[in-house]
């Protein structure tokens, strides 16, 4: 909006040029959406405390979470609002790339903000059901795929980290392995939501990255210089990016040990369907692995958990699924557990990026 109202005033007062310039935008889009979250969290709280939305805490997981109960959630609706408003404000608002992530992201929040509805305030013990959830959520991701597959020049060849001649064209396949990334880093990123700041800190950090992805894939002359691919309009996405980590420090602030809000799936879903479309927009799918390896390792310890558990009987890999809670349980503190999986995460985004010149 502050785009189209100001940029082209800059023939008469040429301070308003800065305003082409994505890198300024990215940077203002991330401020806004820190200020907005600092600002409104509070209030937000108090908001969520009085509709009596507080986290249910299973029976089953660590003991030392049931003090936890009660604590405000649907947090990421402040998350979510921030994100909305600053990429609206700095954004360019006529780029078709921008609005399908914005869209997406926000079509993944509707879902999570189903199952938490009717589980925190009509207390419906389940919310949405598994089943259900999973079908919205395919169905979301594959209309995502759909119109990214429609865009014109968009490449349907898969971009492999550290190689430069190896690009297979899933051709209309292409469809089906978008909405596969898409859903499942929505799920990946809800299923590390299990710890004071575990997500957000992670989601932040990859949301960086892929503002540095988005930037280059976005300039022709860096596209070209470092061998990946154009996608014409995806520097547009860098100021999503930024807001998307502007808003997760905000979020940080409350949402650090010990947690005054936790984000809930209006918070998880929308922000790991955001990382998966972002790396699908951006040519960089598999880059997602190692960007968001924090998620994988999640998804997949749970995944490893529950297929041991029924081949053998009853047996188990970790002492609790997701990974965080296996650590907790080996006497880690939750705050060792959460900073050390944020280390993790930037160790891992410095080799993600370490491949735009590792080709």
């Amino acid at each position: 909006m502050l785009y189209h109202l100001l940029y082209p005033l800059h023939t008469w007062f040429s301070a308003l040029n800065v305003f082409r310039y994505i890198s300024f935008r990215t940077i203002y889009a991330a401020m806004t959406a820190l200020l907005i979250c600092i600002l409104l969290g509070a209030w937000a709280i108090r908001r969520l405390k009085a509709l009596q939305v507080g986290q249910y805490i299973r029976e089953e997981g660590p003991k030392s979470h049931q003090s936890k109960a009660g604590t405000p959630t649907m947090g990421g609706l402040l998350i979510l609002f921030a994100i909305t408003v600053s990429t609206l404000l700095w954004a360019n608002l006529s780029n078709a790339y921008l609005w399908l992530a914005l869209l997406t992201t926000l079509g993944f929040g509707l879902i999570g903000f189903a199952d938490d509805w009717l589980m925190q305030v009509k207390k419906h013990n389940t919310g949405l059901s598994s089943a259900n959830k999973f079908m919205l959520q395919v169905l979301f991701g594959l209309l995502a795929s759909i119109f990214i597959y429609l865009m014109p020049e968009f490449d349907t060849r898969v971009t492999l980290p550290f190689f430069k001649n190896i690009s297979p064209d899933l051709g209309l396949g292409y469809i089906f392995f978008s909405t596969f990334i898409i859903v499942g880093a929505s799920n990946a990123v809800n299923l590390t939501d299990g710890l004071d700041g575990l997500a957000i800190g992670p989601v932040t950090i990859a949301a960086v990255t892929f503002m540095i992805f988005a930037y280059v894939a976005g300039h022709w002359g860096l596209a070209n210089y470092l061998q990946i691919p154009f996608v014409n309009g995806a520097g547009e996405l860098a100021i999503l990016c930024g807001a998307v980590a502007g808003a997760g420090l905000g979020f940080l602030w409350f949402n650090g040990h010990p947690a005054e809000v936790f984000m809930g799936d209006v918070g998880s879903l929308p922000l790991g369907a955001f990382l998966g479309v972002t790396a699908v927009i951006t040519k960089q799918e598999l880059l997602l692995v190692i960007v968001g390896g924090i998620f994988v390792m999640e998804a997949v310890s749970v995944i490893l958990q529950v297929g041991f558990f029924k081949l053998t009987g009853g047996k188990r890999i970790f002492r609790m699924a997701p990974l965080h809670h296996h650590f907790e349980l080996k006497g880690w503190k939750e705050s060792k557990v959460t900073i050390r999986f944020w280390i993790i995460a930037i160790l891992l985004a410095l080799v993600a990026i370490s491949t735009l010149k590792i080709r």
